[in-house]
């Protein structure tokens, strides 16, 4: 053997004895009332940790619910509000039709009524044409007429005339 492996062992030795010695004072000190006053305030220490950390993560889970109700009545109020935007656009986009629809009408009723006043200007220029035409022919036909009968009026005495002629 060497002298490395002597004291290795020696060490580990010394470190069994003060752990050995560790554990006996320990033991004592717990066993003495000061130790189990310690063990006792570390149990309820222990015990009042547990307490703060279950009260802590109901008050977390308290506030979280509480957050989440806070934001959906914020997320109702904003769409009641997009809702009523919506609604008061529609409106206004109802009252615009509207508006454009009654213009559209009251164009088409003047566009009616100037339709009907040019046909009604069309057919009296057409009534007044047919007169003007009507009295051009029987303007043209009367004084044909005048000159047949006045020819007729000359013709007629020489007729007479040829034939009393003739009967001589």
């Amino acid at each position: 053997m060497s002298n490395g492996n002597v004291i290795t062992e020696a060490i580990s030795d010394a470190a069994e004895a003060v752990a050995d010695k560790a554990k006996e004072v320990g033991d004592a000190v717990a066993n003495t009332k000061a130790g189990k006053a310690v063990g006792s305030a570390v149990k309820k220490a222990k015990k009042t940790a547990g307490k703060a950390r279950k009260a802590a993560g109901k008050a977390v889970d308290d506030a979280k619910a509480k957050a989440a109700s806070a934001v959906e009545t914020v997320k109702a109020k904003v769409a009641g509000a997009k809702k009523a935007a919506k609604k008061t656009a529609k409106k206004a986009a109802k009252k615009v039709a509207a508006k454009k629809a009654a213009t559209k009408k009251a164009v088409k009723k003047v566009a009616k009524k100037a339709t009907a006043k040019k046909a009604a200007v069309k057919k009296a220029v057409k009534k007044v044409a047919r007169k003007a035409v009507a009295k051009k022919a029987v303007a043209k036909k009367a004084p044909a007429k005048k000159a047949v009968k006045k020819a007729a009026k000359k013709a007629a005495p020489k007729k007479a005339a040829k034939k009393a002629a003739k009967k001589k």
